[in-house]
């Protein structure tokens, strides 16, 4: 073999479980990540099978297998698509507790914290996880407890808080992307940010080339707590008429985001009175996950309404 096979304590209550998965693709289609990478290694299926080769000791355990692993968003998307009722996340839990008995540590899209830190603990309080501690004022992150939300990236004063890989979904990558699509379209008048917990897989499209001579477009961030308020700015800075922010209802939120999108929304209602504008340029809805035509409905009533300014 060549190699030592890891201990797979965690894996092994999941080997009848991995072997049912059909490779069947719909994890694939719901997935957020892997439609960023567009790379097959980073599906979910992809990672089932990584899983199980670790299992069986047929896949070397490496530092590249561990990134994988260690990159999720933990949406569920992949959960609630897949044909055989595998449950993938608590799959891929188990595989990181493995792999960092082991000695790999990833990090993939867990978060980490840079030597800037001013140690005031506002991660700590609002992850909603308790992925965060405080050592003798360091700040250290249970990558096992830790999904990726980013809450503690928007709450961060000091910007030392950051996730290991953001594939696509930092507050640069949210800003160009608004930039970009607003300066190279004439008829660009809003933007509307989707909370990935609360979007349905029917508007992925919508995130790329379907929004090319469109008056708005959609753009998935990974949750409505992580949308900064530079973030929500941006599209006015490019003479947006209208930003629309929607997030999950107060019982269905998964990382408590909620709560920071109905803030930050306020405060760039605030600010932008404060400027002489029209607080009405940006609303907050929340859509309940899969409430397709919900969903259409508050863009269309949104982007009637900002049409006539």
């Amino acid at each position: 073999m060549g190699y030592e096979p890891m201990k797979t304590d965690n894996l092994k209550k999941w080997e009848k479980t991995l072997a049912s998965c059909i490779r069947c693709g719909y994890c694939f289609e719901h997935c957020p990540l892997s439609k960023h990478t567009k790379w097959e290694s980073d599906t979910p299926r992809a990672k089932i099978i990584m899983a199980h080769g670790l299992l069986s000791g047929d896949l070397e355990p490496s530092d590249y297998v561990a990134e994988k692993l260690f990159s999720c968003f933990f949406c569920k998307r992949c959960d609630a698509a897949c044909s055989s009722g595998v449950t993938l996340t608590d799959i891929f839990i188990d595989a990181r507790r493995d792999l960092l008995e082991a000695g790999f540590k990833g990090p993939g899209t867990t978060s980490l914290t840079n030597d800037n830190c001013a140690a005031c603990l506002a991660c700590v309080r609002e992850c909603p996880h308790e992925a965060r501690t405080s050592i003798d004022s360091v700040i250290i992150t249970d990558s096992i407890k830790c999904l990726g939300c980013g809450i503690c990236v928007e709450v961060c004063p000091a910007e030392a808080a950051h996730l290991g890989l953001d594939y696509g979904t930092s507050k640069l990558d949210l800003n160009k992307e608004t930039s970009k699509y607003l300066q190279d379209n004439k008829n660009a008048n809003a933007i509307i940010f989707a909370c990935n917990w609360s979007y349905f897989p029917d508007l992925q499209s919508s995130t790329s080339e379907d929004s090319d001579g469109k008056n708005h477009k959609i753009i998935v961030n990974m949750c409505g707590g992580r949308l900064e308020r530079e973030t929500l700015m941006e599209p006015f800075l490019h003479n947006a008429k209208g930003v629309l922010v929607a997030c999950c209802p107060d019982d269905d939120c998964e990382h408590n985001g909620n709560k920071n999108a109905k803030a930050n929304v306020v405060y760039v209602k605030s600010l932008l009175k404060s400027l002489g504008m029209d607080p009405g340029m940006i609303k907050l809805v929340q859509i309940k996950h899969g409430d397709k035509s919900g969903f259409q409905m508050e863009i269309d009533i949104f982007m009637e309404k900002i049409s006539g300014k």
